[in-house]
């Protein structure tokens, strides 16, 4: 009774690791944060201040912050759901001033598509020459001959020693005697 009570607790006590909990994911900032900045007032200090490092600056943009937030919930046997995203890009003049302020959202994402085309392997189209020459040595003319005389058994359908006129044919059906 005991044992069946623990097994019973101990079953339901794993139902919380199924449980869909979000997990915050980049930079975690609040609109309430953000909305404290102004353009052509606040500074790359206050920035920082408030939304602490950025996720990334621009390639070859230093003035350009970028902070991404996303919060992804499991999904059984596939990758994480994503439940809240959001992107901002602050773009600052040299002096180091707020000119601009945007947030994106996954409206504004772009996905890319695969493309259908077949990438063309080389070696794997032969032309006329090619089919001639590497057909040089695969005719053999004294097999016919052979077929008929002591080296051959006489079994008329097998080539030198009895074995099978095509390589790696160790007889019929590659089988022992």
């Amino acid at each position: 009774m005991a044992l069946g009570l623990t097994g019973g607790l101990f079953l339901l006590s794993g139902c919380s690791f199924l449980e869909n909990s979000p997990m915050p994911r980049g930079s975690l900032i609040e609109a309430d944060d953000y909305n404290q900045l102004k353009p052509g007032v606040s500074n790359r200090a206050d920035a920082l201040d408030l939304l602490g490092s950025p996720t990334s600056k621009a390639t070859f943009d230093d003035n350009t912050w970028i902070y991404v937030s996303m919060m992804t919930a499991p999904t059984p046997a596939n990758f994480p759901h994503v439940t809240k995203q959001q992107v901002v890009v602050l773009n600052f003049d040299q002096a180091g001033t707020l000119r601009s302020l945007r947030t994106l959202g996954p409206k504004d994402a772009k996905h890319p598509g695969m493309v259908g085309d077949k990438t063309p392997t080389p070696g794997t189209k032969i032309n006329i020459l090619q089919e001639i020459i590497g057909n040089v040595g695969r005719y053999n003319p004294m097999q016919g001959m052979m077929n008929n005389s002591s080296f051959g058994g006489g079994n008329g359908g097998s080539g030198m020693g009895g074995m099978s006129a095509g390589p790696g044919h160790g007889g019929a059906g590659n089988s022992l005697p």
